[in-house]
Protein backbone atom coordinates (compact mmCIF):
# COMPACT_ATOMS: atom_id res chain seq x y z
CA UNK A 1 0.00 0.00 0.00
CA UNK A 2 1.18 3.53 -0.78
CA UNK A 3 1.08 5.89 2.19
CA UNK A 4 2.17 9.50 2.58
CA UNK A 5 3.11 11.78 5.44
CA UNK A 6 1.45 14.58 3.43
CA UNK A 7 -1.96 13.17 4.32
CA UNK A 8 -1.37 12.78 8.08
CA UNK A 9 -3.54 14.89 10.35
CA UNK A 10 -5.92 16.00 7.61
CA UNK A 11 -9.63 15.24 7.30
CA UNK A 12 -10.89 13.65 4.10
CA UNK A 13 -14.28 12.81 2.71
CA UNK A 14 -14.29 9.78 0.42
CA UNK A 15 -17.31 9.55 -1.89
CA UNK A 16 -17.69 6.17 -3.62
CA UNK A 17 -16.72 2.87 -1.99
CA UNK A 18 -16.06 0.50 -4.85
CA UNK A 19 -12.58 -0.98 -5.18
CA UNK A 20 -10.82 2.32 -5.80
CA UNK A 21 -12.66 4.09 -2.99
CA UNK A 22 -11.74 1.33 -0.59
CA UNK A 23 -8.07 1.69 -1.56
CA UNK A 24 -8.28 5.43 -0.87
CA UNK A 25 -9.79 4.90 2.58
CA UNK A 26 -7.15 2.30 3.45
CA UNK A 27 -4.23 4.45 2.26
CA UNK A 28 -5.44 7.61 3.97
CA UNK A 29 -6.20 5.82 7.24
CA UNK A 30 -2.79 4.10 7.25
CA UNK A 31 -1.20 7.52 6.71
CA UNK A 32 -2.81 9.00 9.81
CA UNK A 33 -5.67 10.92 8.19
CA UNK A 34 -9.24 11.15 9.47
CA UNK A 35 -11.63 9.70 6.89
CA UNK A 36 -15.40 10.08 6.46
CA UNK A 37 -16.61 7.58 3.87
CA UNK A 38 -19.89 7.37 1.97
CA UNK A 39 -21.51 5.72 -1.04
CA UNK A 40 -24.99 6.47 -2.37
CA UNK A 41 -25.53 2.83 -3.26
CA UNK A 42 -27.24 0.76 -0.60
CA UNK A 43 -25.46 -2.42 -1.72
CA UNK A 44 -22.06 -0.70 -1.58
CA UNK A 45 -22.76 0.58 1.92
CA UNK A 46 -23.88 -2.87 3.07
CA UNK A 47 -20.71 -4.42 1.68
CA UNK A 48 -18.47 -1.77 3.20
CA UNK A 49 -18.47 -3.03 6.75
CA UNK A 50 -16.72 0.03 8.14
CA UNK A 51 -17.87 3.34 9.61
CA UNK A 52 -20.01 5.49 7.34
CA UNK A 53 -20.78 9.20 7.28
CA UNK A 54 -23.59 10.53 5.12
CA UNK A 55 -21.61 13.24 3.38
CA UNK A 56 -24.78 14.81 1.96
CA UNK A 57 -25.82 15.69 5.52
CA UNK A 58 -22.30 16.41 6.77
CA UNK A 59 -20.66 19.78 7.43
CA UNK A 60 -18.33 19.80 4.43
CA UNK A 61 -16.53 22.79 5.89
CA UNK A 62 -14.76 20.42 8.29
CA UNK A 63 -13.10 18.58 5.39
CA UNK A 64 -9.69 19.45 4.00
CA UNK A 65 -10.27 17.46 0.81
CA UNK A 66 -13.08 15.50 -0.87
CA UNK A 67 -11.92 12.42 -2.79
CA UNK A 68 -14.46 11.19 -5.34
CA UNK A 69 -14.66 8.23 -7.66
CA UNK A 70 -13.95 9.18 -11.29
CA UNK A 71 -17.54 8.45 -12.32
CA UNK A 72 -18.89 11.27 -10.14
CA UNK A 73 -19.73 14.17 -12.52
CA UNK A 74 -18.91 17.78 -11.72
CA UNK A 75 -22.65 18.44 -11.60
CA UNK A 76 -23.22 16.02 -8.70
CA UNK A 77 -24.64 17.89 -5.69
CA UNK A 78 -21.80 16.84 -3.38
CA UNK A 79 -19.17 17.86 -5.94
CA UNK A 80 -20.90 21.23 -6.42
CA UNK A 81 -21.27 21.83 -2.68
CA UNK A 82 -17.63 21.00 -1.94
CA UNK A 83 -16.39 23.22 -4.76
CA UNK A 84 -18.60 26.09 -3.59
CA UNK A 85 -17.12 25.71 -0.10
CA UNK A 86 -13.60 25.96 -1.52
CA UNK A 87 -12.77 22.34 -0.73
CA UNK A 88 -10.45 20.64 -3.25
CA UNK A 89 -12.16 17.75 -5.07
CA UNK A 90 -9.69 15.15 -6.32
CA UNK A 91 -9.37 11.46 -7.19
CA UNK A 92 -7.02 8.64 -6.25
CA UNK A 93 -4.56 9.52 -9.02
CA UNK A 94 -4.04 12.97 -7.52
CA UNK A 95 -3.39 11.33 -4.15
CA UNK A 96 -0.77 9.15 -5.85
CA UNK A 97 0.79 12.28 -7.37
CA UNK A 98 0.96 13.86 -3.90
CA UNK A 99 2.67 10.74 -2.52
CA UNK A 100 5.40 10.61 -5.16
CA UNK A 101 7.96 12.69 -3.26
CA UNK A 102 8.01 10.10 -0.51
CA UNK A 103 8.51 7.12 -2.84
CA UNK A 104 11.83 5.67 -4.02
CA UNK A 105 13.08 7.40 -7.19
CA UNK A 106 10.86 6.34 -10.09
CA UNK A 107 9.17 7.44 -13.29
CA UNK A 108 5.51 7.61 -14.30
CA UNK A 109 4.02 6.90 -17.71
CA UNK A 110 0.46 8.12 -18.27
CA UNK A 111 -1.62 6.80 -21.18
CA UNK A 112 -4.89 8.32 -22.39
CA UNK A 113 -7.00 8.35 -25.54
CA UNK A 114 -10.38 7.02 -26.64
CA UNK A 115 -9.42 3.59 -27.93
CA UNK A 116 -6.45 1.36 -27.17
CA UNK A 117 -5.58 2.66 -23.68
CA UNK A 118 -5.79 -0.67 -21.89
CA UNK A 119 -3.83 -2.60 -24.52
CA UNK A 120 -1.11 0.05 -24.73
CA UNK A 121 -0.85 0.32 -20.94
CA UNK A 122 -0.61 -3.44 -20.50
CA UNK A 123 1.84 -3.69 -23.40
CA UNK A 124 4.17 -1.05 -21.96
CA UNK A 125 4.03 -2.77 -18.57
CA UNK A 126 4.81 -6.12 -20.20
CA UNK A 127 7.75 -4.76 -22.22
CA UNK A 128 9.24 -3.20 -19.08
CA UNK A 129 8.71 -6.31 -16.96
CA UNK A 130 10.14 -8.62 -19.63
CA UNK A 131 13.23 -6.39 -19.76
CA UNK A 132 13.69 -6.66 -15.99
CA UNK A 133 12.50 -3.14 -15.15
CA UNK A 134 10.42 -3.00 -11.92
CA UNK A 135 6.95 -1.84 -12.98
CA UNK A 136 3.44 -1.40 -11.62
CA UNK A 137 0.27 -1.00 -13.70
CA UNK A 138 -2.78 0.86 -12.45
CA UNK A 139 -5.16 3.75 -12.92
CA UNK A 140 -8.09 2.64 -15.05
CA UNK A 141 -6.74 -0.92 -15.33
CA UNK A 142 -5.82 -3.61 -12.85
CA UNK A 143 -5.54 -2.96 -9.13
CA UNK A 144 -5.96 0.56 -7.72
CA UNK A 145 -2.53 2.17 -7.64
CA UNK A 146 -2.75 3.15 -3.96
CA UNK A 147 -3.35 -0.48 -2.96
CA UNK A 148 -0.10 -1.65 -4.56
CA UNK A 149 3.27 -1.87 -2.87
CA UNK A 150 5.70 0.93 -3.76
CA UNK A 151 8.34 0.11 -6.34
CA UNK A 152 12.04 -0.11 -5.58
CA UNK A 153 14.27 2.67 -6.87
CA UNK A 154 14.35 2.82 -10.65
CA UNK A 155 10.81 1.49 -11.10
CA UNK A 156 8.13 2.72 -13.49
CA UNK A 157 4.44 3.24 -12.72
CA UNK A 158 2.33 2.75 -15.87
CA UNK A 159 -1.10 4.36 -15.54
CA UNK A 160 -4.10 4.16 -17.84
CA UNK A 161 -5.97 7.43 -17.39
CA UNK A 162 -9.51 8.25 -18.48
CA UNK A 163 -10.78 11.77 -19.10
CA UNK A 164 -12.75 11.44 -15.86
CA UNK A 165 -9.59 10.70 -13.89
CA UNK A 166 -7.56 13.47 -15.50
CA UNK A 167 -10.23 16.06 -14.71
CA UNK A 168 -9.76 15.51 -10.97
CA UNK A 169 -5.97 15.24 -11.10
CA UNK A 170 -3.87 18.40 -10.84
CA UNK A 171 -0.21 17.57 -10.18
CA UNK A 172 0.67 14.31 -11.93
CA UNK A 173 3.73 15.36 -13.94
CA UNK A 174 4.38 12.24 -16.01
CA UNK A 175 7.89 11.72 -17.29
CA UNK A 176 6.20 10.25 -20.38
CA UNK A 177 2.58 11.01 -21.36
CA UNK A 178 0.74 9.38 -24.26
CA UNK A 179 -2.36 10.35 -26.25
CA UNK A 180 -3.41 7.59 -28.64
CA UNK A 181 -6.41 9.14 -30.40
CA UNK A 182 -9.59 11.13 -29.86
CA UNK A 183 -12.98 10.09 -31.20
CA UNK A 184 -16.41 11.06 -29.81
CA UNK A 185 -17.05 9.41 -26.44
CA UNK A 186 -18.55 10.26 -23.05
CA UNK A 187 -20.39 13.20 -24.59
CA UNK A 188 -23.12 12.86 -21.96
CA UNK A 189 -20.46 13.82 -19.41
CA UNK A 190 -18.38 16.35 -21.33
CA UNK A 191 -21.02 17.89 -23.60
CA UNK A 192 -18.86 18.12 -26.73
CA UNK A 193 -15.90 16.45 -28.38
CA UNK A 194 -13.89 19.64 -27.84
CA UNK A 195 -14.54 19.51 -24.09
CA UNK A 196 -13.68 15.81 -24.02
CA UNK A 197 -10.39 16.56 -25.84
CA UNK A 198 -9.66 19.38 -23.41
CA UNK A 199 -9.99 16.95 -20.51
CA UNK A 200 -7.47 14.64 -22.19
CA UNK A 201 -5.14 17.61 -22.78
CA UNK A 202 -4.90 18.09 -19.02
CA UNK A 203 -2.43 15.20 -18.89
CA UNK A 204 0.08 17.23 -20.90
CA UNK A 205 -0.62 20.50 -19.09
CA UNK A 206 0.67 18.85 -15.90
CA UNK A 207 4.02 17.99 -17.53
CA UNK A 208 7.11 20.13 -17.14
CA UNK A 209 9.71 21.16 -19.71
CA UNK A 210 11.83 18.26 -20.94
CA UNK A 211 9.26 15.58 -20.16
CA UNK A 212 8.12 13.52 -23.13
CA UNK A 213 4.75 13.75 -24.92
CA UNK A 214 3.98 10.91 -27.35
CA UNK A 215 0.89 11.90 -29.26
CA UNK A 216 -1.38 11.16 -32.20
CA UNK A 217 -0.77 13.77 -34.89
CA UNK A 218 -4.42 13.96 -35.96
CA UNK A 219 -5.58 14.61 -32.40
CA UNK A 220 -3.01 17.36 -31.96
CA UNK A 221 -3.84 19.02 -35.26
CA UNK A 222 -7.60 18.93 -34.69
CA UNK A 223 -7.78 19.76 -31.00
CA UNK A 224 -4.51 21.55 -30.15
CA UNK A 225 -3.88 19.13 -27.33
CA UNK A 226 -0.47 20.62 -26.55
CA UNK A 227 -1.48 24.28 -26.77
CA UNK A 228 -1.33 24.78 -22.99
CA UNK A 229 1.56 22.39 -22.34
CA UNK A 230 4.90 23.70 -21.08
CA UNK A 231 7.06 22.69 -24.04
CA UNK A 232 7.43 18.94 -23.53
CA UNK A 233 9.60 16.92 -25.89
CA UNK A 234 7.09 15.84 -28.55
CA UNK A 235 7.10 12.66 -30.61
CA UNK A 236 4.25 11.80 -32.96
CA UNK A 237 3.12 8.19 -32.89
CA UNK A 238 2.74 8.34 -36.67
CA UNK A 239 6.52 8.82 -37.01
CA UNK A 240 7.56 5.84 -34.89
CA UNK A 241 9.16 3.04 -36.89
CA UNK A 242 8.20 -0.42 -35.65
CA UNK A 243 9.31 -3.93 -36.56
CA UNK A 244 7.49 -6.82 -38.20
CA UNK A 245 3.94 -6.77 -36.81
CA UNK A 246 3.23 -10.23 -38.23
CA UNK A 247 5.63 -11.62 -35.59
CA UNK A 248 3.42 -10.35 -32.73
CA UNK A 249 0.45 -12.76 -32.62
CA UNK A 250 -1.70 -10.81 -30.17
CA UNK A 251 -1.08 -7.43 -31.80
CA UNK A 252 -2.72 -7.74 -35.20
CA UNK A 253 -4.61 -5.02 -37.06
CA UNK A 254 -3.88 -1.34 -37.77
CA UNK A 255 -5.02 -0.19 -34.33
CA UNK A 256 -2.52 -2.53 -32.70
CA UNK A 257 0.17 -1.17 -34.99
CA UNK A 258 -0.53 2.22 -33.41
CA UNK A 259 -0.59 0.72 -29.92
CA UNK A 260 2.74 -1.01 -30.59
CA UNK A 261 4.23 2.20 -31.99
CA UNK A 262 3.18 4.15 -28.90
CA UNK A 263 4.56 1.47 -26.58
CA UNK A 264 7.81 1.35 -28.57
CA UNK A 265 8.21 5.12 -28.29
CA UNK A 266 7.60 4.99 -24.54
CA UNK A 267 10.08 2.16 -24.04
CA UNK A 268 12.73 3.99 -26.04
CA UNK A 269 12.11 7.17 -24.04
CA UNK A 270 12.71 5.12 -20.88
CA UNK A 271 16.02 3.82 -22.22
CA UNK A 272 15.19 0.34 -23.51
CA UNK A 273 16.89 -0.88 -26.67
CA UNK A 274 15.02 -2.27 -29.66
CA UNK A 275 16.01 -5.88 -28.92
CA UNK A 276 14.33 -5.71 -25.50
CA UNK A 277 11.29 -4.04 -27.01
CA UNK A 278 10.99 -6.71 -29.70
CA UNK A 279 11.14 -9.44 -27.07
CA UNK A 280 8.25 -7.81 -25.23
CA UNK A 281 6.16 -7.34 -28.37
CA UNK A 282 6.59 -10.97 -29.39
CA UNK A 283 5.70 -12.35 -25.95
CA UNK A 284 2.82 -10.01 -25.08
CA UNK A 285 -0.13 -12.27 -24.10
CA UNK A 286 -2.92 -9.79 -24.89
CA UNK A 287 -5.87 -8.72 -22.76
CA UNK A 288 -9.17 -10.54 -22.27
CA UNK A 289 -12.03 -9.37 -24.51
CA UNK A 290 -9.75 -7.33 -26.78
CA UNK A 291 -9.22 -9.30 -29.99
CA UNK A 292 -8.65 -12.29 -27.75
CA UNK A 293 -7.95 -15.52 -29.61
CA UNK A 294 -10.37 -17.93 -27.94
CA UNK A 295 -9.97 -21.08 -30.04
CA UNK A 296 -9.19 -22.48 -33.46
CA UNK A 297 -11.44 -25.27 -34.70
CA UNK A 298 -11.04 -26.86 -38.12
CA UNK A 299 -8.97 -23.92 -39.31
CA UNK A 300 -11.59 -21.38 -38.13
CA UNK A 301 -10.32 -18.79 -35.64
CA UNK A 302 -12.72 -17.57 -32.92
CA UNK A 303 -11.95 -14.08 -31.59
CA UNK A 304 -13.51 -12.35 -28.58
CA UNK A 305 -13.49 -8.57 -29.02
CA UNK A 306 -16.36 -7.89 -26.63
CA UNK A 307 -14.65 -4.71 -25.34
CA UNK A 308 -15.43 -3.07 -28.71
CA UNK A 309 -18.52 -1.18 -27.57
CA UNK A 310 -18.75 1.37 -30.39
CA UNK A 311 -18.22 1.27 -34.17
CA UNK A 312 -14.90 3.10 -33.96
CA UNK A 313 -13.44 0.41 -31.71
CA UNK A 314 -14.89 -2.40 -33.86
CA UNK A 315 -13.45 -1.04 -37.11
CA UNK A 316 -9.84 -2.09 -36.38
CA UNK A 317 -10.92 -5.67 -35.69
CA UNK A 318 -12.75 -5.79 -39.01
CA UNK A 319 -9.58 -4.50 -40.68
CA UNK A 320 -7.42 -7.15 -39.02
CA UNK A 321 -8.92 -10.32 -40.52
CA UNK A 322 -9.53 -10.96 -44.23
CA UNK A 323 -12.56 -13.26 -44.01
CA UNK A 324 -14.96 -12.62 -41.14
CA UNK A 325 -18.23 -13.96 -39.81
CA UNK A 326 -19.11 -10.93 -37.69
CA UNK A 327 -21.28 -11.09 -34.57
CA UNK A 328 -22.50 -7.59 -33.75
CA UNK A 329 -25.22 -5.81 -31.83
CA UNK A 330 -26.32 -4.98 -28.32
CA UNK A 331 -27.21 -1.54 -27.02
CA UNK A 332 -26.18 0.93 -29.73
CA UNK A 333 -24.20 4.05 -28.81
CA UNK A 334 -24.65 5.60 -32.26
CA UNK A 335 -27.17 5.27 -35.08
CA UNK A 336 -24.53 4.54 -37.74
CA UNK A 337 -21.79 2.08 -38.60
CA UNK A 338 -19.78 4.53 -40.67
CA UNK A 339 -16.46 3.62 -39.05
CA UNK A 340 -16.97 -0.05 -39.91
CA UNK A 341 -18.08 0.24 -43.52
CA UNK A 342 -14.61 0.85 -45.03
CA UNK A 343 -13.71 -2.70 -43.92
CA UNK A 344 -17.00 -4.38 -44.83
CA UNK A 345 -15.40 -6.24 -47.75
CA UNK A 346 -13.74 -8.46 -45.11
CA UNK A 347 -17.16 -9.50 -43.76
CA UNK A 348 -18.61 -12.64 -45.31
CA UNK A 349 -21.74 -12.42 -43.17
CA UNK A 350 -23.07 -10.55 -40.14
CA UNK A 351 -25.02 -12.21 -37.32
CA UNK A 352 -26.93 -9.58 -35.37
CA UNK A 353 -27.98 -9.75 -31.73
CA UNK A 354 -29.71 -7.66 -29.13
CA UNK A 355 -31.50 -4.33 -29.21
CA UNK A 356 -29.49 -2.91 -32.13
CA UNK A 357 -30.10 -5.88 -34.44
CA UNK A 358 -32.91 -4.23 -36.50
CA UNK A 359 -30.94 -0.97 -36.85
CA UNK A 360 -27.75 -2.75 -37.84
CA UNK A 361 -29.70 -4.90 -40.27
CA UNK A 362 -30.90 -1.78 -42.10
CA UNK A 363 -27.43 -0.23 -42.06
CA UNK A 364 -25.77 -3.37 -43.45
CA UNK A 365 -28.37 -4.13 -46.10
CA UNK A 366 -26.67 -4.29 -49.48
CA UNK A 367 -23.20 -4.44 -47.92
CA UNK A 368 -23.06 -8.04 -46.70
CA UNK A 369 -25.22 -11.05 -45.88
CA UNK A 370 -27.21 -10.44 -42.70
CA UNK A 371 -28.79 -12.91 -40.28
CA UNK A 372 -30.98 -11.76 -37.40
CA UNK A 373 -29.64 -14.19 -34.78
CA UNK A 374 -31.19 -12.55 -31.72
CA UNK A 375 -28.98 -14.15 -29.09
CA UNK A 376 -25.24 -14.62 -28.80
CA UNK A 377 -25.49 -18.40 -28.47
CA UNK A 378 -27.46 -18.68 -31.69
CA UNK A 379 -25.09 -16.29 -33.48
CA UNK A 380 -22.08 -18.41 -32.52
CA UNK A 381 -23.82 -21.60 -33.66
CA UNK A 382 -24.83 -20.11 -37.02
CA UNK A 383 -21.47 -18.45 -37.66
CA UNK A 384 -19.52 -21.58 -36.78
CA UNK A 385 -21.68 -23.67 -39.13
CA UNK A 386 -21.11 -21.27 -42.03
CA UNK A 387 -17.39 -20.61 -41.52
CA UNK A 388 -14.67 -22.43 -43.48
CA UNK A 389 -10.97 -22.97 -42.82
CA UNK A 390 -9.20 -19.61 -42.97
CA UNK A 391 -12.27 -17.68 -41.75
CA UNK A 392 -12.60 -15.84 -38.45
CA UNK A 393 -15.71 -15.84 -36.27
CA UNK A 394 -15.45 -12.44 -34.63
CA UNK A 395 -17.48 -11.10 -31.71
CA UNK A 396 -16.94 -7.35 -32.02
CA UNK A 397 -20.34 -5.92 -31.12
CA UNK A 398 -19.90 -2.17 -31.78
CA UNK A 399 -22.40 -1.80 -28.93
CA UNK A 400 -22.70 -1.73 -25.19
CA UNK A 401 -23.80 -4.98 -23.57
CA UNK A 402 -26.44 -3.90 -21.09
CA UNK A 403 -29.48 -5.08 -23.04
CA UNK A 404 -28.53 -8.74 -22.64
CA UNK A 405 -25.49 -8.89 -20.31
CA UNK A 406 -24.24 -7.30 -17.11
CA UNK A 407 -21.18 -5.90 -18.87
CA UNK A 408 -18.82 -6.54 -21.78
CA UNK A 409 -16.87 -9.05 -19.67
CA UNK A 410 -19.97 -11.17 -19.12
CA UNK A 411 -20.69 -10.98 -22.84
CA UNK A 412 -17.14 -12.09 -23.67
CA UNK A 413 -17.36 -14.94 -21.18
CA UNK A 414 -20.63 -16.06 -22.78
CA UNK A 415 -18.92 -16.06 -26.17
CA UNK A 416 -16.08 -18.21 -24.83
CA UNK A 417 -18.59 -20.61 -23.33
CA UNK A 418 -20.60 -20.81 -26.55
CA UNK A 419 -17.46 -21.55 -28.57
CA UNK A 420 -16.44 -24.17 -26.01
CA UNK A 421 -19.83 -25.83 -26.32
CA UNK A 422 -19.73 -26.25 -30.10
CA UNK A 423 -20.08 -29.83 -31.24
Amino acid sequence: MIVSAAWAGKTYGVYGLARTGRSVVDALTASGATVHAWDDGEAARAAWGGALTDLHAFDLGTLDVLVVSPGVPHSAPLFVAASAAGIPVIGDIELFAQARDGLPAHKVVGITGTNGKSTTTALIHHILASAGVPARMGGNIGLPILSQEPLAEGGVYVLELSSFQIEITHSLDCEVAVLLNITPDHLDRHGSVAAYAAAKAGLFEMQGPGQVAIIDRAAEEEFGTLDEAEAPVVEFIDDVVIGDQSAWPTLQGPHNAQNAAAATAVARALGLDDAAIETGLRSYPGLPHRMERVAERGGVLFVNDSKATNPTSTAPALAAYPSIHWIAGGLAKTDDLDACLPHIAHVRAAYLIGDAAPLFGRLLEGHTNVTQAGTLDRAVTLAAAAAHAGDTVLLSPACASYDQFKDYEARGAAFRAAVGGLA
